[in-house]
């Protein structure tokens, strides 16, 4: 017998934060007041008016708050506000290395592309160059990527892979750095990235580098890492209340079904959903499932999008990018479409294969509810293995309790090695956790 049930929430959906200081009384500067009303941009949200006040006073710090909370504001105003209260001396050789101030290092082409857009736009009015280093090509393309009119790029955005080979190829160097972000820690801290990482980090000056790691989620390790390279106990952690709990705001339905009956249940579910109504994302575990479901939307002729690791890194940020336009409003795809790339268009999150791990879970739900969302969004999850119902219990317990999902808060507060680390909490009134939730399970039997 089948049988589903659904996690609601009565808490209105939050938009752009209230009350607290505005971008203009946080004292930014005129250029990046600007920038932000050329995206449209008016009031601070949560995590950027905890994370710009103390970011602008020049501390390293990990910044962690929930997906779609505007964390790439929350770290570009205030460092990009350092760059501009400290020009740079003209003292580069055009013909040198690209020798950038700010270095923003993300794990993928696309979320590459996306926050490079954000920096630009920011730097525009302030005449500052903004350069995105992907990879993808020959040598003589990393250097095209980087080029810009004297003295350079101010602030460089690149994945691990493309930055290490600039800098052995001797194209990049990072002897002017004044800051560095790492965005998306849990996904750089991967087996594929940490190496090339650690690379990167040997060849910045970190000792007078302000350092930012960001996520919605840190693995373990990460003190551990940085350790080799600074003094992780200058670190502060800034840290929303909403860390690692689900969004209360995001309708999540969990159905219990058998592994044959998924795709009927999906069909049923698009043709419920019509293009008119929201973008949708089908998450699968694989590349190949991703292929397979692709064929069958095909010959159902229904529009969409595959987006999976195995494909060609151009030609993944030419598909997102007709995703987040509209082009095509249905995309199938893997994790690699869960971290920080910016969903605010998608109503509709199906987990076609549910998630190995609550992180996974915390990042898919993540592309529903998002800051500039017009609705609150639904995550419809297929629950058919025996442990998948096992993950499915810790979610519905940390909705009630209204607590964080379990195993995630020891790998930011551990003790050792970041002993004596200052940590400073969010002062946004909100709801203490307890029992007494608005959440509640639905359960129907069919």
């Amino acid at each position: 017998m089948e049988y589903r049930f659904l996690l609601v929430n009565a808490q209105n959906f939050p938009l752009a934060g209230k009350g607290g200081p505005s971008f203009e009384e946080m004292g930014l500067q005129p250029a990046l007041l600007a920038g932000l009303g050329d995206l449209s941009i008016s009031r601070p949200t949560a995590v950027q008016r905890i994370t710009i006040p103390a970011l602008r006073r020049g501390k390293s710090a990990l910044c962690a708050a929930e997906t779609g909370s505007g964390k790439t504001l929350a770290y570009l105003l205030p460092l990009l506000d350092g760059l501009l209260s400290r020009p740079a001396t003209p003292e580069v050789e055009v013909a040198g290395p690209t020798a950038p101030r700010g270095l923003v290092v993300l794990p993928s082409r696309e979320l590459a592309l996306q926050v490079g857009a954000v920096a630009a736009a920011l730097c525009r009015p302030a005449g500052l160059h903004v350069r995105g280093v992907t990879g993808g090509g020959a040598a003589g393309g990393l250097r095209r990527q980087m080029r810009a009119p004297p003295p350079g790029p101010a602030v460089l955005l690149g994945t691990p892979g493309a930055l290490q080979e600039a800098l052995r190829r001797r194209f990049l160097a990072l002897e002017r750095l004044r800051w560095m972000v790492l965005d998306e820690a849990d996904t750089l801290m991967d087996d594929s990235f940490v190496g090339t990482l650690e690379e990167i980090l040997a060849h910045a000056p970190l000792a007078r580098t302000q350092v930012v790691v960001v996520g919605a989620t840190f693995p373990t390790g990460l003190s551990q890492m940085l350790g080799k390279f600074t003094d992780v106990g200058q670190f502060v952690t800034l840290a929303t209340q909403s860390l690692h709990r689900l969004p209360p705001h995001v309708q999540q339905k969990f159905v219990r079904i058998k592994s044959r009956d998924k795709l009927p249940e999906l069909l049923q579910l698009l043709k419920d959903h019509p293009a008119s109504s929201g973008a949708i994302m089908i998450f699968c575990k694989s590349a190949s499932t991703v292929n397979w479901l692709g064929y069958i939307l095909d010959d159902h002729k229904i529009k969409h999008l595959r987006l999976q690791g195995q494909m060609l890194a151009a030609a993944r940020a030419n598909i997102f990018a007709s995703f987040q336009k509209g082009d095509v409003s249905v995309l199938v795809c893997t994790d690699l479409a869960s971290r920080g790339l910016d969903t605010s268009s998608v109503q509709l999150v199906v987990n076609y294969d549910f998630p190995d791990t609550l992180q996974d879970y915390l990042h898919r739900v993540g592309r529903v509810g998002r800051v500039g969302s017009k609705t609150p969004g639904v995550v419809v999850s297929f629950v058919t293995h025996r442990w998948d119902v096992d993950l499915v219990r810790k979610i519905e317990t940390a909705a009630r309790k209204r607590t964080g999902l379990p195993g995630m808060d020891s790998s930011i507060n551990k003790s050792s090695p970041n002993k004596g680390k200052k940590k400073i909490k969010s002062h946004v009134k909100g709801k203490k956790s307890g029992s007494n939730s608005n959440s509640q399970i639905l359960m129907t039997h069919l």
